[in-house]
């Protein structure tokens, strides 16, 4: 039986858990895959309230308790961990209704989807396994202790703070977005075994299929198969060599690249599908057979980014090397457009090499910039076609890069940041590292450096020592606040280097450094160890010597073409908050930890965290573990004292006041409990790993400065959003006008939304042909009655996400709004002076 999550979960039921299955272990890579496909299916289903997206298999079994009177008590033998997230992202959703005054809402989840209050001892939905209930039971009970650092609590923490990020002040339809989703849209094949059944054995039969087909086996049966009496030939000649060049998994890799290129919301487990429904489309074995050569040479191409020793051009193997061993996919389709030029002919050898140089340069100047990821997805997907059209590829792709807000940062700009940048804490580690050994390289050493056991080494350690603060103290002025201006340059680039003996050196004092790296055969450790001392003015000196020879080894932007723009305050704050809420109950952190991973420094965060609505900002402490003397809850009406209650949730304090620092959370923690693993993934821009996400940034951004530079009647435009809509705010009490965008059909839409007042809507509704003919196009009017809201809607078909349309749409919506918010104004203001 195929049934929604809300069909599961109301009534009297009880899904439990039995002894023998495995504690809950889903962690951030499978949360963050359900967030992302709940986020999806919300903004589909507002275009289609109808979509859903299948989770998957539940197998129960009848409990030896089961009652025909009361609870209906059911054994899951299959899909508890799914069955627990769900709810725990349920509860997380119920407390931030409740902490954001939305209380009745609260209740309802509560009562609908999470317990059976109206039975004896109020159980639970869902009962976990025993190893994990006292966790659950403290998340579905919001006690003090809900959200610690087990799997249960990080899992609650994670979606708090996915909430936190989603719940965009421009539109409150957010939420409810979500909670429809997850409730009516997620849905789940609920198989239960009978009595007298073997419930072990259904499970068997659902997971236990034998040696599954790769998705590349699926695809090459399907191309075959359609190919008819040419297929052993086309095998033979073709799809043979193209698999001793590329393996299984490459193959996939393959196929996903291809289709990637198309869409970049495309999983790489979607692969088959994606192909087969792009497949389906050609008809004759003509056709398959053309695509089936289109692939193998796509094949080679991809060979030889893999195994850069088969190029032959050394300086276009150079490029390929570095390109390769900086370990991300999400180079490769431009890569594949570029060598596929040089291939057909359609540019040179030296035009590649140039190309990939620009692109290699892009890489290692945003993450010197602290822009990692930040839209890097669409903006690497969105260049392949400007490189496939472009006269000279290498010129295109750098005009393409330095144009917008691609951040590709200019000269001034590096030389900027290594002063200013957490070098330490941005992209990959293996990316980091890449950069200080190509930086040492370029010394042309005589001395071959093994890379193999190299690690990164803070010349100035992490640890603040009292002979390190001394010694580092000696090199500031004698007002300066040594810890402030240590945390500042301890994890910039002219502070770190690269050391096979990272765990001797470790909080070493630079005297007893200094000897052992001058005994290193890296000519940057020589360097360092030719100073005597090492505080700020030798730090700021090495950087700008880094900065100068970054800028000579990786060309910038063409910077006539290169643009600026402000840093986004309120990103900052929505990132601030989902990092603070992932803080376990019983923990602390402080300021500038936060800072750390944020990318800022301790005093712009404390005033995020102190002037932001957030959940769990309470945990954050200055410094030594000390509650702020200025700390206030959010609630005027609250006057509990924040150390009680943060006893309550388990902190220990000493006579001092003084949080127990074995409670302390530390950024490198923080971070990982927040997903990002520092050092090994991705830069604190949660916002932009997810390609779509970064997309809907980028186009509501171009509308943004569209109706900011052309606009006459709107004064405030909404900042560049992550969600697929905005509210734009026209003047007039009650009304504002949403600006959305479709994915599956794309298309982007223009909406007049009357908040709450019927009344004024079917007044509205009355004059639709007058207002429709001053518009001089048909609306779409939406009253559902179950609603507040309701509205008109005006369409516009166009992929948004295209380069060559995008900024079209985007001024297409500038001048409807505009258009809207006069006409409209006219109607709405005739109706109130007759109210």
């Amino acid at each position: 039986m195929e049934t929604s999550l809300a069909g599961m979960l109301e009534g009297k039921k009880q899904y439990q858990v039995p002894l023998y299955q495995r504690v809950y272990s889903w962690g951030a890579k499978h949360l963050d895959q359900l967030w992302d496909d709940v986020v999806e299916l919300a903004a589909t289903r507002r275009e289609a309230p109808g979509s859903n997206h299948f989770i998957g298999s539940l197998v129960l079994a009848t409990s030896p308790d089961f009652n025909a009177v009361g609870l209906a008590k059911l054994l899951v033998v299959d899909g508890q961990q799914r069955l627990t997230t769900l709810t725990l992202l349920l509860a997380a959703l119920r407390d931030h209704l409740a902490e954001t005054g939305r209380t009745d809402r609260a209740e309802g989840i509560h009562a609908q989807y999470l317990v059976n209050v109206y039975d004896t001892g109020k159980p639970t939905k869902v009962l976990p396994t025993q190893a994990d209930r006292d966790a659950y039971k403290a998340v579905l009970t919001s006690s003090p202790e809900a959200g610690g650092s087990d799997a249960i609590g990080t899992a609650y923490n994670h979606f708090r703070a996915k909430l936190a990020l989603a719940d965009g002040p421009d539109d409150p339809r957010d939420l409810d977005e979500i909670e429809n989703a997850v409730v009516h849209g997620l849905t789940v094949v609920v198989v239960t075994a009978e009595p007298g059944d073997n419930a072990h054995r259904i499970f068997e039969s659902l997971n236990n299929t034998g040696l599954q087909l790769s998705q590349s086996d699926l695809l090459k049966n399907y191309l075959f198969m359609r190919l008819g009496p040419r297929s052993e030939d086309v095998y033979d000649a073709v799809w043979l060599p193209l698999e001793k060049k590329l393996s299984s998994d490459n193959l996939e890799l393959l196929f996903w690249l291809d289709l990637a290129r198309r869409d970049e919301r495309v999983k790489q487990s979607d692969t088959y599908a994606g192909q087969q429904k792009r497949l389906e489309k050609l008809t004759t074995p003509d056709q398959i057979e053309s695509e089936v050569r289109r692939i193998a040479a796509l094949g080679d191409v991809l060979a030889t980014i893999l195994d850069p020793s088969r190029e032959t051009d050394p300086a276009i193997r150079t490029r390929l090397d570095h390109i390769r061993a900086w370990g991300s996919t999400t180079a490769y389709p431009v890569v594949m457009a570029i060598l596929a030029r040089r291939a057909a002919g359609t540019a040179t050898p030296t035009q590649a090499a140039h190309a990939l140089l620009t692109l290699e340069s892009y890489f290692v100047r945003r993450i010197v910039a602290g822009r990692a990821t930040t839209g890097l997805n669409r903006t690497l997907l969105l260049a392949v076609n400007i490189v496939a059209d472009a006269e000279a590829v290498d010129i295109a792709l750098r005009d393409y890069l330095s144009r917008g807000r691609k951040h590709f940062a200019t000269d001034t700009q590096v030389r900027a940041a290594v002063g200013a940048v957490p070098f330490y804490w941005q992209g990959r580690a293996s990316q980091k590292k890449l950069i200080l050994r190509w930086l040492e390289e370029s010394y042309a050493s005589k001395e071959a450096v093994d890379p193999t056991n190299l690690t990164i080494e803070h010349v100035l350690p992490q640890t603040l020592t009292d002979t390190v603060r001394r010694d580092f103290a000696a090199g500031l002025s004698d007002d300066a606040d040594v810890t402030a201006e240590h945390e500042r340059l301890v994890h910039t680039i002219g502070n770190l280097t690269l050391t096979a003996y990272n765990s001797e050196l470790s909080n070493r004092p630079f005297a007893e450094k200094r000897a052992m790296l001058g005994e290193s055969g890296l000519r940057m450790n020589q360097e360092i160890a030719a100073h005597e001392t090492w505080s700020l003015t030798e730090i700021h000196a090495r950087g700008a010597a880094l900065a100068e020879k970054i800028i000579s080894l990786w060309p910038g932007p063409d910077e006539t073409l290169t643009s600026t723009g402000d840093e986004e305050s309120s990103e900052t704050g929505r990132i601030v908050s989902s990092i603070v809420a992932e803080i376990p109950a019983g923990r602390w952190t402080s300021y500038g930890e936060v800072a750390l991973i944020a990318g800022s420094y301790p005093q712009p965060v404390a005033a995020i965290i102190t002037t932001r609505l957030m959940h769990g900002f309470w945990r954050v402490l200055q410094r030594g573990g000390t509650i702020s003397p200025g700390f206030r809850w959010p609630d005027p009406d609250r006057a509990d004292d924040p150390r009680t209650y943060l006893e309550s949730e388990g902190l220990t304090f000493d006579d001092d006041g003084r949080a127990d620092p074995a409670q302390f959370v530390a950024a490198r923690e923080l971070a990982k409990l927040a997903g990002l693993e520092v050092g090994d993934t991705p830069s604190w821009r949660t916002s932009s790993t997810r390609p779509l996400l970064a997309q809907r940034q980028a186009f509501f951004e171009t509308v943004r400065e569209l109706g900011t530079s052309t606009g006459t009647l709107i004064t405030s435009w909404p900042k560049g959003s992550t969600q697929d809509s905005v509210g734009v705010a026209i003047g007039l009490p009650g009304c504002s006008v949403a600006l959305s965008l479709a994915t599956r059909e794309p298309a982007v839409s223009c909406a007049f939304y009357v908040r709450d007042d019927k009344d004024l809507f079917a007044h509205l509704h009355r004059h639709r042909e007058e207002i429709e003919a001053s518009l001089g196009a048909h609306l779409e009017w939406r009253d559902n009655p179950e609603h507040k809201a309701s509205q008109a809607i005006l369409r516009h078909d166009g992929d948004w996400r295209d380069a060559a349309v995008g900024p079209d749409l985007a001024q297409w919506l500038v001048r409807t709004t505009e258009t809207f918010a006069a006409i409209f104004a006219a109607y709405v203001q005739e109706y109130r002076q007759h109210t």
